[in-house]
């Protein structure tokens, strides 16, 4: 699909997500870029929520969809490499905060209400801003988003308790599934709150990112005879921040087949607590791998218990090399001049995710450009009533 000409793709109703997915390396530089010319606005804007307060300030990472996905993936990572001496960091996503406000903000505590947004025009999403400025007393707000026209980014302009981060203006994604959108807000929500590393090791990070993220779509053909088997079921699995990305990436299968292939997605550990069940021998089994010594270990046990089952179409293990490595079937990732820390590492997985979604799409005889044939799910959220709080 990386190498086919325009029109071909164009015929196959694959242009526009072929292209996205494709472009995410620039993406992700162009993304790193705006984040250094912002370096100052956003540091004076956090020193001001901190002075504020003198209590620990919960950061609540929101969004709906795959922009919850976004905050899933943060929080793991955060929690170790973040502030946390001065923030709390947690992912709750619109649909939840909407319908029940009163269970997830409290009046009382500061709060910086962070929104993930492709469009920004969401019901819940321009929701959630309300309802956080009628229930919180002491909130602050950044939006990142990748549409300086929509509801957000409009509604931020001129609010000085509103800081503004806009995504490259190509990471708005005129696909059906968020691909760009997803992996520039995610790697600037990791730039903005990662404490472990100063700027410089920030970019070295994102160089090894984009060479990974390059190394993946140059295999397009190693995926492609992965999705050649024989299969109607998908599972992702992973720890930490790469548990995060399990459900973004069957997200993605379940929104690019439209439902014609099944997917669930669990941490690795959980997976044996009834999900297992699921596994048959029309099943791929993927587990993103943790470059975390001992997180890995578990990621790898699981793969070797269902390889040992001898059931499924296939086990693959999806990662840069380590000490303790899968025995079974591996998708090394290059390791360029090291191994990148899990939320990092998360966005080189979603490209793999991604094309593994849009090679099924292809598979199942589905448009991915526009696969919902029925149009009753659509790019934006349609028929969401917001009613009078």
């Amino acid at each position: 699909m990386y190498q086919l000409a325009t029109e071909e793709l164009v015929k196959m109703g694959a242009e526009i997500t072929t292209r996205e997915i494709r472009q995410q390396p620039e993406l992700w530089a162009e993304a790193f870029e705006n984040y250094k010319g912002s370096e100052e606005r956003i540091a004076a804007f956090l020193n001001t929520v901190k002075e504020s307060t003198t209590e620990r300030i919960r950061v609540v990472f929101t969004g709906a969809g795959t922009s919850q996905y976004v905050g899933d993936i943060l929080v793991p990572y955060l929690s170790q490499h973040g502030d946390t001496s001065k923030f709390i960091f947690q992912s709750i996503g619109t649909t939840d905060i909407v319908s029940s406000p009163e269970q997830y903000f409290s009046a009382d505590e500061t709060t910086i209400l962070v929104s993930f947004a492709r469009s920004g025009n969401s019901p819940e999403s321009v929701a959630t801003v309300d309802l956080a400025n009628k229930v919180i007393k002491n909130v602050y707000h950044m939006t990142i988003t990748c549409a300086k026209e929509g509801a957000l980014a409009k509604a931020a302009v001129g609010d000085e308790r509103n800081l503004l981060l806009l995504m490259p203006e190509r990471s708005n994604d005129a696909g059906f599934a968020m691909t760009g959108s997803f992996s520039c807000m995610t790697l600037t929500g990791l730039l903005v709150f990662d404490e472990s590393n100063k700027t410089a090791e920030k970019a070295t990070i994102v160089q090894n990112l984009c060479a990974l993220g390059e190394d993946v779509l140059s295999r397009e053909t190693e995926i492609q005879a992965i999705i050649d088997r024989d299969f109607e079921r998908i599972v992702y699995l992973g720890s930490g921040s790469l548990s995060g990305l399990t459900r973004e990436a069957q997200l993605k299968v379940l929104e690019l087949t439209a439902g014609k292939i099944t997917t669930v997605f669990d941490s690795s550990l959980g997976f044996r607590h009834g999900p297992k069940s699921f596994v048959n021998e029309k099943t791929l089994l993927f587990d993103f791998i943790s470059n975390n010594t001992y997180t890995r270990q578990y990621d790898v046990d699981i793969l070797e218990e269902v390889n040992g089952d001898q059931i499924a179409a296939g086990i693959i293990g999806i990662g840069q090399a380590g000490d303790v490595n899968f025995s079974g079937e591996n998708f090394v990732l290059k390791q360029g001049t090291g191994l990148l820390p899990d939320g990092y590492l998360a966005l080189a997985g979603g490209v793999f995710a991604q094309t593994v979604s849009l090679l099924s799409s292809i598979k199942v005889g589905n448009t991915p450009d526009t696969p919902s044939p029925t149009g009753t799910v659509n790019r934006v959220v349609k028929g969401v009533i917001i009613h009078e709080y």
